[in-house]
């Protein structure tokens, strides 16, 4: 294993390194082997309770990938020249209610938890739904907390790509209205059970951002 302070180091130089690319360069293509890893990063991250409530769309298909440049106003200058584009999705209510097939599956057929431990967890599931973070009010609660779980895949995924030298830029820039009726007439959606997060360009920069810039550790950092 590596030296401790070197690795910590080399992580800081990851982080320093990467910035919300806004110019890729078309001539440059991250290998397959390279982007799979990114993936696999955002596949293994960590969500609330074990969910896993994503999926990652990855835009190949010209005719789609033009769709979303023309949809998305914060794509149209970097998907076009990007090497890969994804579309992370995030499971709505219909998947993400504690009484939901999916999580029946998704405990029994995944997580392989033993009946009566799925039982007792789906319960404690139901508590924090219902009570602890109040979210069964209405469709968009339990979206919009799968959608934090989708921003910690998506964090793994652009600092991993980072520490390969590969550079990357979150997308928020579109109508989610707009890109949801895309995305459900490209069959995307399954029937209302996802809904768009965020979206992720990779590639390599064209030139070289301005010095990273963050408030002081002490502005941020609070020990009490």
């Amino acid at each position: 294993m590596a030296d401790k302070e070197q690795l910590k180091q080399d992580i800081l130089d990851a982080y320093h390194f990467r910035h919300a690319t806004k110019e890729f360069d078309p001539n440059k293509k991250v290998s397959d082997d390279d982007f799979r890893f990114i993936m696999e990063t955002g596949r293994l991250s960590p969500s609330s309770f074990g969910f896993e409530p994503w999926r990652f769309v990855v835009i190949q298909n010209p005719e789609l990938r033009e769709k979303i440049k023309n949809t998305a106003w914060g794509a149209y200058g970097k998907l076009p020249e990007s090497s890969h584009f994804v579309v992370i999705l995030a499971r709505t209510k219909k998947d993400t209610k504690y009484d939901s097939q999916y999580l029946q599956d998704h405990f029994k057929n995944v997580k392989n938890l033993p009946e009566d431990h799925m039982a007792k967890y789906l319960e404690k599931i139901e508590q924090f739904q219902k009570v602890d973070f109040d979210l069964l009010e209405g469709d968009r609660p339990l979206y919009d907390w799968a959608g934090k779980q989708t921003y910690l895949a998506l964090g793994n995924m652009m600092t991993a790509a980072a520490q390969i030298g590969v550079d990357s830029c979150p997308i928020e820039g579109f109508d989610i209205g707009k890109m949801n009726e895309l995305l459900d007439e490209e069959g995307l959606l399954e029937d209302g059970r996802f809904s768009i997060s965020v979206m992720v360009a990779f590639g390599y920069r064209v030139k070289d951002p301005a010095p990273k810039t963050r408030r002081s550790y002490e502005d941020i950092v609070k020990f009490v």
